[in-house]
């Protein structure tokens, strides 16, 4: 299929690196599906920036890690414009903490809407892909599912669990002409990297190998190319965009 032609479902698209997404999508004439997690001032003002330039856009707002609420949103999606073609899991959270003093509720809220919700929209999309014989999941994972960070050990198994999610479905899914990979996000700008000082961001780039941060544009469009027809023979794989900070 072509991306025009596709039926595209982005979770936690109403800002950052999801909207992006979205957008490169509609850009390229996708029908698009934005979801986040419940109505707020950022998620109206993106629906009206996409309709305001017209995007063929649907907004479902839900909790991802509810599996009645995705259903719900799926089966709308499927009234307005059919079956999902691609689905992207965005969706995330992080509640930062050293292991010793993260709650329970920290860790649960992390695993439930990052893997979780991966788990729920994969699940629910995933049975009417096959069917036609079509369909690409793009799990945004991140580096740190890779490389561990302090602070961050309910974010890092959440992203770790994503990669791992990843290959064991694209080697249940892949002979239907269903494929699933993971793009991996390192230091991306954002309004919490303008806020960092100028010393800290050069100790980063110090490990970022073409020595810039990443831009929600490099995500967007290594998912972008995930989509397309071209990466037909790419299932299972990791695609880090980090710049070459983790090699």
């Amino acid at each position: 299929m072509n991306i025009e032609e596709m039926n595209v479902l982005v979770t936690g698209a109403s800002r950052g690196i999801g909207k992006r997404i979205a957008e490169a999508f509609a850009l390229s004439g996708a029908n698009v599906v934005l979801n986040a997690s419940r109505e707020s001032e950022h998620f109206t003002n993106t629906v009206r920036e996409f309709e305001s330039a017209g995007y063929s856009v649907m907004a479902y707002a839900c909790d991802v890690s509810d599996p009645e609420a995705v259903k719900g949103m799926i089966k709308a999606v499927n009234d307005k414009f059919g079956p999902v073609h691609v689905l992207v899991n965005n969706a995330g959270i992080t509640r930062d903490m050293l292991l010793m003093r993260m709650s329970d509720e920290e860790w649960d809220d992390v695993l439930s809407i990052n893997l979780k919700g991966t788990f729920n929209c994969t699940k629910a999309c995933v049975r009417s892909m096959m069917k036609q014989g079509f369909g690409r999941i793009i799990n945004i994972s991140s580096v740190v599912g890779l490389t561990g960070n302090p602070g961050q050990a309910n974010y890092a198994a959440s992203k770790a669990g994503m990669i791992g999610f990843t290959k064991a479905v694209a080697k249940e899914i892949g002979k239907k002409g269903v494929t699933c990979n993971a793009v991996a996000p390192g230091f991306i700008e954002s309004d919490m990297t303008d806020g960092l000082s100028e010393e800290i961001k050069a100790k980063y780039l110090e490990n970022i190998a073409v020595g810039r941060f990443g831009t929600a544009d490099d995500v967007a469009n290594a998912v972008l190319f995930l989509a397309d027809a071209k990466s037909s023979f790419i299932t299972g794989q990791v695609i880090t965009v980090d710049g070459g900070m983790v090699m």
